[in-house]
């Protein structure tokens, strides 16, 4: 051990936590990014998801092609491959299973909007969280109580308010739509 070297315990694990906040809050721009531009494309353009499910599944090869070739690392992977031809089926359900994802995803998106998509997908993270607890036994804090309350209450209600709001942009067009023809009668 060096005489240089920070062995306090509230330096432990600091960079594992910075790397850590740092991915999620990448995941969850890129997350945030993905839907509401999705929505827009469905929106302006007349775009299929067929379509964008291919281009979007043809930059993913590309992209990950680039990198295995870039580290030197396909060579090993179609050797692991070779050798181990059980893996293969593994990586042909988890493909399937992904593309399949990515229907409902576009799918989701396209017919209701990124706001219920983000709800729906919330919804499945505080499943995951609280099977998580309950099932491996994984006690929360009571910030961390009070930090999924503030979060998942302020998507809810965004949620909430946002379909009151459309329902009563509906209800009144329709209501001023029907006076005119009430005077014509």
């Amino acid at each position: 051990m060096q005489a240089s070297m920070d062995v306090s315990p509230l330096n432990k694990g600091r960079e594992s936590t910075v790397w850590g906040v740092s991915l999620m809050l990448g995941y969850l721009g890129f997350d945030g990014f993905t839907s509401t531009f999705q929505d827009k494309l469905f929106k302006g353009y007349e775009m299929e998801i067929h379509n964008q499910i291919f281009y979007t599944t043809m930059c993913s090869c590309v992209i990950s092609l680039s990198g295995l070739i870039l580290q030197n690392h396909l060579l090993p992977a179609v050797d692991f491959m070779v050798r181990h031809p059980d893996c293969f089926y593994d990586v042909l359900i988890l493909s399937t299973v992904a593309t399949a994802s990515q229907f409902f995803i576009s799918y989701t998106i396209r017919t209701f909007g990124a706001l219920t998509f983000a709800t729906i997908m919330t919804t499945r993270q505080l499943v995951s969280i609280l099977l998580s607890c309950v099932w491996f036994v994984h006690p929360l804090s009571w910030m961390q109580w009070v930090g999924a309350a503030i979060v998942f209450g302020a998507l809810y209600t965004k949620t909430f308010s946002r379909n009151k709001s459309q329902k009563a942009a509906v209800a009144s067009s329709s209501s001023q739509g029907s006076v005119p023809n009430a005077a014509n009668s």
